[in-house]
């Protein structure tokens, strides 16, 4: 049995250290704006109108959201624009995961598009010690309804095989250039529906591609209640075929809308029954991880501090040093910096996810970023308190 190790004791209030990277000016724009995503009827009503403005071209409305909303949750709207973000947050031993943010128009032309796309966020990654992983969405290389006719077991026309070929192809792409520039690559999890079939996709690339090393990643949503059982198989798959692992960890995107499919189709929500069950079953997948490293990598994707905090433990419990590299975390970027800057600063591996593209492309993305920041519990406050607890601590420093 290894010795249990001392790790460095990581404090997630400390503000000094989570808003070390922001100016004083820069705190009080956040201020403002999780002060304005506090109001759930603002966020609702603002979002509304930011939309029409947009698709109505009323000038001045781009720049507005740019420099507001779009500047806190994005790295930029190309992968030049991206660079300042990925040096400044790399200045803090953060990592950045490049997570270009367009959702596909769902022709072919555009799934080429953002398959070319990724391939460049690879190529970066190779060359940038600050980019540990890529990431990508099957949806945004292959047509959703394609990808659930198939885990429906449904026969598919010559065409619509062609066309899942060419999908499987940009998967490989994606994969083979990860493989190739020894780039790790997030395939990231999405509706249940059609969630066995890149679960299915990920496992043959991991069958490729992670002999060596895990390399490809597939990410798996614990607020379903069988998520951890497909983390366990998937773990034995790997032992009994002799390829490593890779699994992201998060507790999942698409509860309301799991819920409505379920009902409206008449079968069991896949959703856990309540918070505190998907909050048990993503720690006992941590514990799991943890004991399973031999062939297996994870990266607790969580703004949840009791699991963060939990993994630390579980790494000290098994002798395991801060900086492992079978182990990351990771959060979104522009929130939980109490997590991503104290974890980064005791030495643990951490990233973000920079989301990335035009301001138009990308309004749904932040539309969801304000809406999860008013739905999630206390959520916007807990962001509110810290940054204005922050404020204070530097104004009577300077007193």
């Amino acid at each position: 049995m290894p010795e249990p190790q001392t790790h460095p004791a990581v404090s997630f209030d400390n503000t000094a250290v989570a808003f070390a990277s922001k100016s004083n000016a820069e705190l009080r724009q956040m201020y403002a704006l999780f002060a304005a995503m506090n109001n759930n009827s603002l966020v609702s009503f603002g979002g509304g109108v930011m939309k029409k403005a947009l698709s109505w071209g009323i000038p001045g409305t781009k720049g507005i959201i740019k420099h507001t909303i779009f500047q806190q949750f994005c790295g930029g709207e190309t992968i030049a624009e991206c660079k300042p973000v990925i040096a400044e947050l790399g200045k803090y031993h953060i990592g950045t995961i490049l997570d270009y943010s367009v959702e596909g128009e769902g022709s072919e032309a555009s799934f080429d598009k953002t398959r070319d796309e990724l391939l460049r966020t690879i190529d970066l990654a190779a060359g940038n010690p600050h980019i540990p992983f890529s990431v990508f969405k099957v949806t945004g290389v292959a047509d959703s309804a394609l990808l659930e006719k198939v885990q429906a077991g449904q026969s598919l026309t010559i065409l619509e095989q062609q066309a899942y070929e060419r999908a499987q192809q940009r998967i490989d792409a994606l994969c083979r250039r990860a493989h190739d520039k020894g780039v790790r690559i997030f395939v990231d999890a999405e509706e249940s529906w059609f969630q066995a079939t890149i679960d299915d996709l990920a496992r043959d690339m991991m069958r490729r591609y992670n002999q060596q090393r895990p390399i490809v990643w597939n990410t798996y949503q614990l607020y379903r209640h069988d998520r951890l059982e497909a983390l366990q198989a998937d773990y034995e798959r790997g032992v009994q075929e002799g390829y490593f692992v890779g699994a992201k960890l998060v507790r999942g995107a698409y509860m309301e809308k799991e819920a409505r499919v379920a009902q409206q189709r008449g079968y069991r929500n896949p959703i856990n029954p309540t918070k505190q069950a998907t909050d048990d079953l993503y720690d006992e997948a941590l514990r799991f991880s943890v004991a399973h490293l031999d062939r297996l990598a994870i990266c607790a994707g969580t703004h949840n501090e009791a699991s963060s905090r939990l993994l630390t433990e579980l790494l000290a419990d098994a002798g395991l040093a801060p900086g492992d590299e079978r182990v990351w975390f990771a959060q979104l970027y522009g929130m939980s910096d109490n997590l991503s800057y104290n974890l980064a600063h005791a030495g643990y591996n951490t990233a973000k996810y920079v989301p990335y593209g035009p301001v138009e492309a990308v309004m749904p993305y932040l539309l969801r970023r304000a809406d999860e920041n008013t739905a999630i519990s206390g959520q916007s406050s807990r962001e509110f308190l810290l940054i204005k607890r922050e404020m204070e601590r530097r104004k009577n420093k300077v007193r």
